[in-house]
């Protein structure tokens, strides 16, 4: 959608050639898999696992570009013009050193590479070991060049790069928790995996929200909601967890499965607290990281509390305005109220306000 409705904008050809390359790697890995497995008659299945081999460092190059011209398609000065083209070389240059590596393939360990050349034997994996040590410095510095921009950026600009960079963000948390798993049991359970799919799919959605400019404020309120509900999902499941294991211990035998009613009484316990310590953490995460929100929220609670000691009209009109100034900060503010029926206009007034206020006369003749 991003390409047909912004065909002049290079972003969204770049995540059309990501998703072309994730989809002929998925493709291709599983005709690969049914080719040379499942039925060997079936034609082209060493090819097609070859081509699964190196689809990749493409795709990482495309996410640097996207990084480093992110979001108007511009570079953030032409100095950045040398990253730009170490990401495109070190990727081709990894691809190649990857395609033409003699022996098998790591994607695919049961197929030779039917393209391997004899004469890389003497420099085994310089090409493909060069490339991806230049794409990964090009990946650093396109990361650098997003958060420098963002620095510098304010208004729409900054409210589109903190669409990228919250989908980036949970992709790379995705990511750690995937790499912690698969250290620790070998493997990654299908959540992470589910997880790590989704914050994928999140980065153009994400890309695409910033670039079309559809609710593109909600971003603030997004970002502050799953930082206040992963607090406080770390909380409950670290009391929980303790208020268990306690009990366990106290109670039961060590090793042992504890006993239902400590499950029970730390169910209620976080059931007790949750409201408590939503409170708390978001008013944290307000004074932390929202202060504005929180000085406006802090001036209105401040100005109800004195308007029922006000009754002068002039003092309550000029301190109504300066709390709508300091919390809104609009360009030009004012305050009309309706005259009251019990007394005359300002000398100002038209005929109209003048005759419907002047006290009652004789009638005209």
């Amino acid at each position: 959608m991003l390409t047909l409705r912004r065909p002049d904008s290079p972003i969204g050809w770049l995540f059309a050639t990501v998703g072309l390359g994730f989809a002929v790697g998925a493709c291709t890995i599983e005709y690969a898999v049914h080719a040379v497995l499942t039925n060997p008659a079936w034609p082209l299945g060493p090819m097609a696992a070859w081509v699964t081999q190196w689809t990749w460092p493409p795709i990482l190059g495309a996410v640097t570009f996207v990084f480093l011209l992110f979001p108007d398609g511009r570079l953030l000065s032409p100095r950045w013009r040398p990253i730009l083209w170490l990401a495109g070389v070190s990727s081709a240059t990894a691809a190649v050193g990857i395609a033409l590596s003699p022996g098998r393939l790591t994607e695919f360990a049961v197929v030779d590479n039917p393209f391997g050349l004899e004469a890389a034997r003497a420099a085994p994996g310089v090409f493909d070991t060069v490339g991806m040590l230049g794409l990964g410095l090009a990946l650093l510095a396109a990361g650098a060049s997003l958060i420098l921009r963002f620095r510098r950026s304010r208004g729409v600009r900054r409210q589109q790069l903190k669409w990228i960079a919250y989908a980036a963000g949970l992709e790379a948390i995705a990511m750690a928790a995937s790499l912690l798993s698969f250290l620790r049991w070998g493997t990654s359970p299908l959540v992470i995996e589910a997880l790590v799919i989704c914050g994928l799919v999140a980065i153009p959605v994400a890309a695409g929200v910033a670039i079309m400019r559809y609710r593109l404020y909600a971003i603030d309120r997004l970002i502050n909601r799953t930082v206040v509900y992963g607090l406080l999902t770390a909380f409950l499941g670290g009391l929980y967890a303790g208020a268990v294991l306690v009990g366990g211990h106290l109670f039961g035998g060590v090793g042992d499965a504890p006993p239902s009613w400590a499950v029970a009484g730390a169910t209620l316990a976080v059931a007790a607290v949750f409201q408590p310590a939503r409170r708390r953490i978001q008013a944290g995460v307000d004074r932390r990281f929202n202060r504005h929100r929180y000085d406006a929220a802090k001036t209105v609670e401040a100005f109800s509390v004195r308007l029922r000691d006000h009754l002068d009209l002039e003092a309550l009109t000029s301190e109504l305005l300066a709390v709508v100034s300091q919390t809104v900060e609009p360009q030009t503010a004012s305050l009309w109220l309706p005259p009251r029926h019990d007394q005359p206009t300002r000398p100002g007034g038209t005929e109209q306000e003048r005759a419907k206020h002047a006290p009652p006369g004789p009638a005209n003749p």
